[in-house]
Parts: structure tokens; C-alpha cells; sequence
């Protein structure tokens, strides 16, 4: 008997990442496959508790969950004064840093990969990630990239750079913005080709850390806030995903002592939950408005002695669930939350940090979808100002039902599926197929 597709996921060391591809491992297990997925030490568990197989790159004392939290804790910390700074002033503070800590990560894992990948003999392998592992390339399997960042990501004459949070219009900051990263990231973008070069794989131009999958390349890019791209990308290796949502428990309300009010949601992700006098400032100003607010607060909860009787805090929330019953999302701009709350309907105020936040939030108040926060300018007033005008802006509402409406008539989660097992037929072999076995 033929054997179903395994589709080996792998994503980046981050929730964002992580939580995107269960959405279509989730589809794809609908529809037949045999989705699995390969964990970075520290992620042991996420997979598994949406009930997919794992298998585990091996800990090592610098590899273990304990030294990779305490690592990019004291990472995250250090950082935290440079998440006030603009996306130029942050390339050689943090991006630098960050791109050397990705490429020596990429490195360290690369012979455990290797191995893995020969055990699990995969039909396919997606990755979800901003570097390419040479293991991936050689694994004798397709490999399907996504790119769960935002879409500039994919450089193109009319598409800002990654990163720089720039309109298309802003022509000359463009221009020095692109010069800039490339000077920031030269030193560890040679290491990496170097790395590349020992593992059989071409030289990529700088800036480019990781080169489009020859089979099919998927956008978490929706419609409504895409870029008109001077080249188009070829429709038989790119498809664009409207959200990727994922399927999560029913959210139960907790009943606050002041239970009344529309519901907001706040999230800035693990690494943004670090900043927690940032976000005590923010509870401060919650406590003012006639509203609901549930805070994600991550790992950082004992931190907080002092809660609103209409703010309820949590380590963790089933996101999509929440974001269908809010009124409005506070966020930092990951892609994830920002296309479900696209997904459900939902105004996003964009209070960005880093990465690719800059470029969503950009995009939000571009495409009116939601409003641009700057995270170190604002005061109790001004923040009050933007939550309430957010929620009583009737056009964006009316908009955004549109858009909500378009994108769950089309699935992104279904549309990866599907395109992914077209994909395995198209290279029913090459050596690793599970048909074969």
C-alpha cells in the first residue's frame, strides 16, 4: 500500500513560527498527511500538545532549554533600551546581533539535523525560518519555504527592505536604510557563506540569508495589505496565504470584578513580555477606559503586584480564540497577529519593537487596517486617544468585515495544505519519498 506523505516541519525557535505551522499541519493531517515536527531544545511539547509526532534536535549543556532560556533572557534584556530606537538606529544595536546569533545557531544544529532528517526520510520538508540549514537542501527531499515574517521579506524594486518599517515612497531613507544593512550584516553574512560553501551550497548575494525554495515558497501575506510588486513572483512556485489561523480551544472569558465593556487584547510575544514597566505604564492607562483587557505577560507574570479590577493577566492565552471575541488587538506586529486579527475582523494598534513588527505596523496604517503606536513616545493621554479611537472607528470596522470575510472564504491554512501535497506530487521521489520505504 502507498504510504501517506510525512511532512516534516520545521520552524524557527519562536512561537510566531512555530504556531503558524501548526496551523497547516493541522489542514494537512485533514486532508491525509502525516505531519511531524523537528523541535528546537525549549520547544519540546508545543507540537506534541496539538497531538503531532516530534522529533528532537539533541540538547547539549549550551543547547539545553535551560541555557537557550537563559540565554536569550539575558539577550532580551540587554536589548530592551534599543527596542526605543528606530529601525535604522537598531542594525547595528540589534539586528547585527541578532543575524550572528541566528548563524550561529544555524551552525551549531547542522550536523544533529543532518541526522535527524536521514531517520525520518521525510516526503518534504517545510521551513519556516529566515536562514537556510545546508541539512534541509541535502536531504535528497523537496524543501517548501514560508515566509511567516512579513512580505518584504521577498525583496522587490517596489517593496521597502526588510526590516526598515519605510513606505514605498520614502525613497532616499530607502536607499540609506539598504546601505546601512548591508554594512551591518557584511562580517556575519560572509561567515555564513563560508559555512554554506563547506556544506556543498552556493554563495548567497548579500544581503540574503536564505534563497527561495525551487518548489513553492508560501506568503503569509493576505490580500488587503499586500504590496504591488514591480516583478511579479512566478505563480508556480509562490503562493499567497490569506492568514494562517490556526484551530484552538474556545476561549473562556475569566469574569473580572469589572466585567463589563468591550474586550481588548494585549500581546507583544515572549520576547516584548520582558519589558514589564513598559507594560505596567500600559495597565495604568487600562484602568481608565470603559473596557476589558486581557494582558499576555508571558514568563513575566510574578512581576505584576498590582491588577485593575478589568484587566486580567496570563502567561499564555489560545490567541486566535481570543482575537475573535475582541474588540481590538494591542500588539507588536508579529505576522501571526496581526493577520488574525485581519482573519477575525479585528482593528490592530501596532506597537512595534523590532524586525519585521516595524514593517507590519507600517502596513497596518498604510492599508487603514489598524493604527501605528511609537512605542517610546506616548503618554497616558495619547494611548488612551488611540485604544478608543481604535475601537469607535466605524469605516475601519466596515472595512475590516470585509476583509475578515474574504479570508476565512479562503483559508490560508487550507490553501498551504493543498499546495504543499501538489507539491510532493509534482517530485514524487528523489529519494526519500515515504513510498518508497
Amino acid at each position: 500500500m502507498t504510504r501517506p506523505p510525512e511532512i516534516a516541519f520545521f520552524p524557527e525557535a519562536s512561537f510566531g513560527a512555530a504556531l503558524n505551522c501548526v496551523g497547516i499541519a493541522q489542514e494537512l493531517q485533514r486532508q491525509g498527511a502525516i505531519p511531524v515536527f523537528i523541535c528546537h531544545p525549549g520547544f519540546t511539547g508545543v507540537f506534541a500538545e496539538y497531538g503531532f509526532k516530534e522529533y528532537h534536535l539533541p540538547e547539549s549543556p549550551e543547547s539545553s532549554a535551560e541555557a537557550i532560556e537563559d540565554y536569550w533572557q539575558d539577550f532580551t534584556n540587554t536589548h530592551v533600551p534599543h527596542f526605543n530606537l528606530d529601525p535604522l538606529a537598531q542594525l547595528p544595536t540589534y539586528v547585527e546581533p541578532t543575524w550572528k546569533a541566528i548563524v550561529e545557531t544555524a551552525m551549531a544544529v547542522e550536523d544533529d539535523l543532518a541526522r535527524l532528517l536521514s531517520q525520518i526520510r521525510p516526503s518534504a520538508i517545510v521551513l519556516d525560518n529566515v536562514i537556510m540549514f545546508p541539512a534541509i537542501a541535502n536531504a535528497g527531499c523537496p524543501w517548501i519555504r514560508i515566509v511567516s515574517c512579513a512580505e518584504t521579506e521577498i525583496p522587490d524594486p517596489a517593496v521597502p527592505p526588510y526590516l526598515s518599517g519605510l513606505a514605498p515612497e520614502d525613497t532616499d531613507a530607502i536607499a540609506t536604510f539598504s546601505a546601512a544593512y548591508a554594512s551591518a550584516t557584511e562580517g556575519i553574512h560572509r561567515r555564513y557563506n563560508s559555512f554554506r560553501k563547506k556544506h556543498g551550497l552556493p554563495a548567497l548575494p548579500s544581503p540574503i540569508f536564505l534563497e527561495q525554495s525551487p518548489t513553492l515558497n508560501l506568503m503569509l501575506a493576505p490580500q488587503a495589505v499586500r504590496y504591488p510588486r514591480k516583478v511579479p513572483l512566478p505563480e508556480d512556485r509562490f503562493v499567497f496565504l490569506e492568514g494562517c489561523v490556526r484551530t484552538e480551544n474556545q476561549f473562556e472569558m475569566p469574569r473580572l470584578p469589572v466585567n463589563e465593556g468591550p474586550l481588548v487584547y494585549v500581546s507583544f510575544g515572549s520576547l516584548g513580555a520582558v519589558d514589564t514597566q513598559m507594560i505596567k505604564r500600559m495597565i495604568d492607562v487600562f484602568e481608565t477606559i470603559e473596557a476589558r483587557f486581557l494582558v499576555n505577560v508571558g514568563a513575566m507574570i510574578e512581576a505584576y503586584t498590582r491588577v485593575p479590577d478589568n484587566v486580567h493577566l496570563g502567561g499564555w492565552f489560545p490567541q486566535p480564540s481570543v482575537i475573535e471575541e475582541a474588540a481590538l488587538v494591542i500588539h507588536h506586529g508579529g505576522n501571526n497577529s496581526f493577520c488574525e486579527a485581519l482573519y477575525h475582523g479585528v482593528p490592530s494598534l501596532v506597537m512595534p519593537y523590532c524586525w519585521d513588527g516595524h514593517d507590519n505596523a507600517q502596513r497596518a496604517q498604510a492599508t487603514r487596517v489598524g493604527r501605528r503606536i511609537d512605542r517610546a513616545d506616548w503618554c497616558a493621554a495619547s494611548l488612551r486617544d488611540a485604544i478608543i479611537g481604535a475601537m469607535q472607528d466605524t469605516e475601519m470596522r466596515q472595512r475590516l468585515a470585509k476583509i475578515s470575510d474574504a479570508m476565512q472564504r479562503n483559508p490560508g491554512t487550507k490553501c498551504a495544505a493543498t499546495a504543499i501535497l501538489g507539491a510532493v506530487q509534482r517530485e514524487p521521489e528523489r529519494g526519500r519519498v515515504g513510498a518508497a520505504r
